[in-house]
């Protein structure tokens, strides 16, 4: 499939940019960078590094979104965001930047051509806010009906939220880009914390990875550990939960998920702010969201394990 990454490149980003890049079935024609676990500028830099730092300096990076539809200056990372990315979004390792910049065209007028040159070929899987992708949407209407599937890593239907007691982190960022998404028609599944929370991947992984002796392997198990120590229920657990991955392992396998048909939306004001629940107003007419409810989490994580340590011993 030709497949989209939208990141906000911090640590389970760059997890979820490996396993794109560990997989035969996904031609990855690009990546757009936008602003969440980092600035969007640094999200950019962290996907080249990574991509180069695995071998490979042939995708593309476009710039995104910098800043949330309702705000008037760039988006800088929180410093309790910065505590489990660390500083640099990358758990404070030293990642080479890569011989490649970003492109000079947008993210926006990129996504938009991909979707008319490969139409339901395309699969847009967006794991930070939904910022570009709601501009793109406004900017060509017909991408909607264009655009084989939008699989993305964001909200929370049957679990409470990780930013507020009914938020999830990406949509609270930009509760009203997610509402443009979600309202759009497009074919959009939403890998939520419904079933992120139930997937595990253990800090005793990170030893094996390191056994590989390749620099590549080195760095990421550095990376991945940084978040295991930092992030509250990873320290707890002993490992950390797979948000941003399990969205591209179900974009390549959908039959990962289990999911119900439902007219989401995302409240924008108060305390509820950034919440993902059914609107009443839809339940008949749509358009509808595909929320993943349940997940085949041992498939996945052998999927995970077994996909990026492949591509962990071959890189150097």
């Amino acid at each position: 499939m030709k497949m989209i990454l939208d990141l906000d490149t911090g640590v389970d980003d760059s997890l979820a940019l490996t396993l794109a890049l560990a997989s035969p079935e996904v031609e990855l024609i690009g990546v757009t960078a936008v602003f969440g676990n980092v600035a969007r500028d640094l999200s950019a830099r962290n996907s080249l590094a990574v991509m180069a730092m695995l071998g490979r300096t042939d995708v593309p990076v476009y710039l995104g979104c910098d800043r949330p539809r309702t705000a008037s200056e760039r988006y800088e990372a929180t410093l309790e965001v910065k505590d489990i990315h660390g500083a640099n979004g990358l758990g404070e390792v030293e990642i080479p930047d890569a011989p490649r910049a970003p492109e000079e065209s947008s993210a926006v007028d990129f996504i938009i051509q991909a979707a008319e040159r490969y139409g339901s070929e395309l699969t847009l899987v967006p794991t930070g806010p939904l910022t570009t992708i709601a501009a793109a949407l406004e900017k060509d209407p017909s991408l909607a009906r264009k655009i084989g599937r939008i699989v993305l890593m964001g909200g929370a239907l049957t679990v409470g939220g990780n930013v507020s007691p009914c938020a999830e982190a990406n949509i609270a960022n930009d509760p009203e880009a997610a509402n443009v998404v979600f309202s759009s028609g497009a074919n959009i599944t939403m890998i939520g914390l419904d079933v992120t929370l139930r997937t595990f991947l253990p800090r005793g992984d990170m030893d094996r990875w390191r056994a590989f002796g390749t620099d590549a392997a080195r760095a990421l198990a550095n990376v991945t550990e940084y978040y295991m120590l930092h992030e509250a229920a990873a320290r707890e657990r002993g490992g950390c939960v797979q948000h941003d991955p399990l969205a591209v392992a179900a974009a390549i396998d959908p039959t990962l998920v289990r999911t119900t048909a439902v007219p989401v939306r995302v409240d924008t004001e108060g305390a509820l702010r950034g919440r993902t629940i059914g609107d009443n107003a839809r339940l008949l007419a749509g358009p509808f969201v595909n929320a993943a409810i349940e997940v085949d989490a041992p498939r996945f994580e052998r999927m995970f394990s077994e996909r990026v340590e492949a591509l962990l011993r071959a890189a150097s």
